[in-house]
């Protein structure tokens, strides 16, 4: 039943767990492919992403890993790289030099008003509160450069997959309620869907959410515009907790099964193909 997952993290960033433990629990759940795809370091220490020194442990973790438990299920390395800025970004060859299976693309960060970064992958009301204090109360504003920035690391180029691309969306609405429905924003998304597709990108679907808020990443209601372009996708459950692997995959392969969509993309033999959807 497309037992897959591509978004998960581990110990090496903001998981809650060694490597070894997600590896342990998708065998016994009856994963048929697993990706760990870690913060990606950042030109700067955080709480949650991983140092550059920590990459070739990361490396070597994983290919241990693969080597004991390869013939249960398949096994893929990838990276979660943000876009910060142009220097920093997942098509620098620092991150496509490395030995991935592929290449998730995310913005968690922003910079405020006097140029300082700001984490915007945060709770609604802190938002609220970062609204205030970091970008002049302007929210119309800072929707615009979210995707001002989403667009430009769509043309950078470098990944393969485009992370969770409306988790903003969701955080607006409670600072401002509505403006997600307003004409401009809806046009932001219709164009970056577009430009997905243009690009040949997968999306994913996180289903991380979904079990505690009833939400996917993209929202369910964008599902047919996908659709419509042709765009693949992928269930990922963005699990940061062991007992979190499989939340929401099932609701989330029924939705996008009842708008239309019939194949999932999975990676199998080194491979990204067309899985039907089995429900």
């Amino acid at each position: 039943m497309n037992l897959t997952t591509y978004h998960s993290h581990c110990s090496f960033c903001d998981g809650r767990f060694p490597m070894e433990d997600f590896v342990r629990a998708a065998i016994q759940q009856g994963f048929t492919s697993y990706g760990i795809s870690s913060h990606a370091p950042l030109p700067f220490s955080t709480h949650w992403t991983m140092d550059a020194s920590d990459l070739p442990l990361y490396l070597a973790e994983f290919n241990r890993l693969k080597s004991i438990y390869g013939h249960q299920l398949e096994l893929y390395v990838g990276l979660e790289i943000d876009y910060l800025n142009e220097t920093h970004h997942p098509a620098i060859p620092c991150f496509q030099e490395l030995p991935l299976d592929y290449r998730i693309g995310s913005i968690h960060m922003l910079y405020g008003v006097n140029g300082e970064v700001v984490d915007i992958d945060c709770k609604k009301e802190v938002l609220k509160e970062k609204l205030q204090t970091h970008f002049g109360a302007d929210l119309p504003a800072l929707i615009r450069e979210y995707y001002r920035r989403t667009f430009r690391m769509i043309e950078l180029g470098g990944i393969d997959v485009l992370g969770h691309f409306d988790k903003l969306n969701g955080r607006a609405d409670f600072c401002q309620p509505g403006i997600i429905g307003e004409a401009w924003v809806k046009q932001l998304l219709s164009d970056l869907m577009d430009a997905i597709a243009e690009k040949g990108l997968m999306v994913e679907i996180n289903t991380k959410k979904y079990l505690s808020e009833g939400v996917f990443f993209p929202d369910e209601n964008l599902f047919p515009e996908l659709l419509k372009r042709g765009i693949p996708v992928q269930v990922n459950s963005d699990a940061h907790y062991i007992q979190k692997l499989n939340d929401g995959r099932y609701e989330a392969l029924t939705a996008l099964y009842w708008v239309g969509y019939r194949t999932v993309r999975e990676l199998h033999d080194g491979l990204w193909v067309d899985a039907a959807i089995e429900l």
